[in-house]
C-alpha cells in the first residue's frame, strides 16, 4: 500500500496539516517536508510550516520518493487569528512595510528614544523592533501583529506572527523577566504563566504560527475593594463560558483561541461590512458595540491609519443602526466665506440645533441629562438658562485664530517682556432668536464683576469689554453672534477662508453638516519670521528674540499642521484626521 500525500494544496504558514493515512496497514515511512525541518517517521503525522513558500513534500523509504505533493503556503492572516467575537482589536495587517513607517513617524514626532521606549513597553512589540532591524528570524514579516479584547475578560490580549514559537517564546519570556514580570509555571504545552509587580498574572503561549500573550487589566487603586466582588464574576462568567471551574481566566481565554475553528474575525458580518466603507492602511481598528447593547444607536467603528513620509491620514467610519441627526444638515459658515486670510486654527460645527442639544445635555429624559443638569446647578450655572440659550442657537458655529507676529514682539520687547501670545480671536453663531443670547452674556459679565460698555446700533447690540488685558467686543444681532478679542485684523484681506481650507484638506471639509478643524503650525512658524520691523524694537533685537522663538518652537514636536473633520453619512459618519510634519532640514 503507498503512503497518501494528500495531493497539491494551499495551507496557512503555522497551521498543521495531516499526511499518511490511519488505516491499520497504511506504512510507515519517512517523511520529508521540503522545508529544512529534520524527516519524521510514520504511518500518518501532522506539521506545521513554519513560513510562506512552495515545498515538495515526500514520502521516502530509503531513498525511494513512494509518493510526493507540492504543498504551497501562505501567510495566516491576524484576523483569522483572533476569534470572531473580539469586541475591539487594533492590528497591523503584515509587520513588512507596515511598522516601520509608523516608527519613523513616531520617531519624528516624539523622538527617537521616547518613541522606540513608548513602542517597546507594548506587549511583543519589542521583539518586533529589534526583528526588524535585521533580517527576521523569529517573527514572520509576512504575518501580522496586534491587540485584542473578548466579552467578559477586563484586559487585552497581544498576538504575534512568528516562524519559531518556541524560540520566540522564549524571547518574550527573557524581555519580560527583563521588565520585572517573574516567570511562576512552565506548562507542558508550552505555555508559560508569570506574575507582574502589581500582583496580577500574565500567560503566553503559542497556538499555530502566532504567539499569545494575556494580560488582565490591573486592578485600580482607588475603589480596589469596590470592584472586587464585581472582577469575580466576571471571571466567573468567563469560566462557566470555558475552561471549567479550576482554570484561571487567562486560561479560559486560552481555551478560547486553542480552540477556535474557522475564519476567526475575518470573516465577521459586521466587519465584511464595514471593510469597503475605509481604504487600506498600516494599522487597522475594528470595534463593535457589547452584546445587546446599542443604547448610543452605535453599531461598530472601522478604521484605518496610514503612514507616509511625514504625514499620517486616519480615516474611519461609524456605523450607526438610524441616521445621525435625525438624517439632517446643520447651515454652513457665513464667517469662512468673508473672514480675513490667515488663520493658525479654525474650526467649524455644522449640525442641527436639535442635535447639538443632545450632544451637549443628553437626550431629553435621559439619564445623561439629568446628570448634567444636575453638574451645572451644583457649578452655580442656571442650567435651564443654558438650555434655552442653546435652543436659540441655529446649528452653525465657527472659530478662527489670527496671530499677530509685531504685537507679539512689542509685547516681549517693551512689555512684560514675555513670550505670550498675541493674536486675534473670531467667533460667529447663527441664530434663530437673540434675546436669550444677549441676556445670557449681560447676565455672566454682571455675574463675573466684569466692566463692559453697552452700544446699540442698527446692525445689533455690542458689548465691549476687556479678558486677560486684550479688548473683546461681543455682537448680537438678529441672526448672528459675533465675538472679536484681541488685536485689530484690519490689515488681512477678507477672502474665502473656506475654500481655501478644503482646497488643502480635501474631504468636503468645512462645508455644511461637517464638524472640521485644523491648526497650522508651519504657517504660526512662518508669521513669526515674517516681521522686518517691529516699531520701537531695535534692528540688532529683533533677530535675537526671533532666535529665542525658533529654539523654544524647535523643542516642540516637528508638527507642520493636524486636521479633523466628520460628517454623516447615510447608515453612519465618516471620520477622518491627519498629521503633517514638518520637511527633514537638509
Amino acid at each position: 500500500m503507498k503512503p497518501e500525500a494528500g495531493g497539491d494544496r494551499t495551507v496557512e504558514a503555522g497551521v498543521p496539516v495531516g499526511f499518511g493515512s490511519e488505516a491499520r496497514d497504511a506504512p510507515e515511512v519517512s517523511w520529508d517536508f521540503g522545508d529544512g525541518t529534520p524527516p519524521q517517521q510514520g504511518a500518518r503525522l501532522s506539521h506545521a510550516f513554519p513560513r510562506a513558500g512552495s515545498y515538495q513534500v515526500r514520502a521516502l523509504e530509503k531513498d525511494e520518493v513512494l509518493a510526493s505533493a507540492m504543498v504551497t503556503v501562505v501567510p495566516r492572516p491576524v484576523l483569522r487569528a483572533i476569534p470572531a467575537d473580539a469586541e475591539v482589536a487594533i492590528f497591523f495587517p503584515q509587520l513588512r512595510g507596515n511598522v516601520e513607517p509608523l516608527v519613523d513617524f513616531a520617531s519624528r514626532m516624539l523622538g527617537q528614544a521616547q518613541a522606540r521606549q513608548a513602542l517597546e513597553e507594548a506587549p511583543l512589540l519589542s521583539l518586533v523592533l529589534r526583528e526588524l532591524r535585521s533580517e527576521p528570524r523569529l517573527v514572520d514579516p509576512e504575518e501580522g501583529v496586534g491587540f485584542f479584547s473578548l466579552p467578559g475578560f477586563e484586559g487585552t490580549v497581544a498576538l504575534l506572527g512568528v516562524t519559531d514559537s518556541q524560540a520566540a517564546l522564549d524571547a518574550v519570556v527573557e524581555e519580560l523577566r527583563s521588565g520585572g514580570a517573574r516567570v511562576v509555571a512552565r506548562e507542558p504545552e508550552g505555555a508559560v504563566r508569570f506574575q507582574r509587580e502589581s500582583g496580577t498574572t500574565m500567560l503566553l503561549f503559542p497556538d499555530r504560527g502566532y504567539l499569545y500573550l494575556v494580560v488582565p487589566d490591573s486592578p485600580d487603586e482607588e475603589g480596589e475593594e469596590d470592584g472586587e466582588e464585581e472582577a469575580s464574576l466576571r471571571i466567573e462568567k468567563v469560566l462557566a463560558q470555558e475552561g471549567g471551574p479550576e482554570a484561571g481566566a487567562e486560561e479560559a481565554i486560552r481555551a478560547r483561541i486553542t480552540g477556535m475553528s474557522g475564519p476567526g474575525l475575518s470573516e465577521q458580518p459586521l466587519l465584511t461590512e464595514l471593510k469597503p466603507k475605509v481604504g487600506a492602511g498600516n494599522v487597522h481598528l475594528f470595534a463593535r458595540a457589547e452584546e445587546g447593547d446599542t443604547s448610543d444607536g452605535i453599531r461598530g467603528i472601522w478604521a484605518a491609519l496610514k503612514v507616509e513620509e511625514g504625514q499620517a491620514d486616519l480615516e474611519g467610519w461609524v456605523a450607526t443602526d438610524k441616521s445621525l441627526f435625525a438624517g439632517k444638515s446643520g447651515p454652513g459658515s457665513e464667517l469662512l466665506g468673508k473672514a480675513p486670510a490667515g488663520p493658525i486654527a479654525a474650526l467649524m460645527v455644522s449640525m442641527p440645533p436639535e442635535e447639538m442639544t443632545k450632544l451637549v445635555f443628553g437626550a431629553p429624559g435621559s439619564e445623561r441629562r439629568e446628570r448634567t443638569m444636575q453638574r451645572l446647578q451644583l457649578e452655580g450655572f442656571d442650567a435651564a438658562g443654558a438650555e434655552n440659550l442653546l435652543g436659540a442657537l441655529r446649528g452653525d458655529m465657527t472659530l478662527l485664530a489670527y496671530f499677530d507676529a509685531v504685537a507679539f514682539y512689542r509685547n516681549f520687547f517693551l512689555g512684560n517682556r514675555r513670550p505670550e501670545p498675541r493674536g486675534t480671536l473670531l467667533f460667529q453663531a447663527g441664530l434663530v432668536r437673540s434675546e436669550p443670547v444677549l441676556e445670557w452674556l449681560t447676565g455672566r459679565l454682571k455675574t463675573r464683576g466684569q466692566p463692559y460698555e453697552v452700544v446699540k446700533g442698527q446692525d445689533g447690540t455690542r458689548l465691549r469689554t476687556r479678558v486677560m488685558d486684550q479688548p473683546v467686543e461681543l455682537t448680537v444681532s438678529a441672526d448672528r453672534l459675533t465675538v472679536n478679542g484681541g488685536e485689530s485684523l484690519g490689515v488681512r484681506p477678507p477672502g474665502d477662508v473656506g475654500t481655501a481650507l478644503r482646497e488643502r484638506f480635501g474631504a468636503n471639509a468645512f462645508e455644511p453638516g461637517h464638524l472640521s478643524g485644523m491648526v497650522d503650525v508651519g504657517r504660526l512658524r512662518a508669521e513669526l519670521d515674517a516681521p522686518k520691523e517691529v516699531p520701537g524694537v531695535s534692528p540688532q533685537q529683533l533677530p535675537v528674540a526671533r532666535s529665542l522663538v525658533g529654539t523654544m518652537l524647535d523643542q516642540l514636536p516637528p508638527v507642520e499642521s493636524i486636521f479633523i473633520d466628520f460628517a454623516p453619512e447615510e447608515g453612519g459618519g465618516r471620520f477622518r484626521a491627519r498629521a503633517a510634519l514638518r520637511e527633514r532640514s537638509r
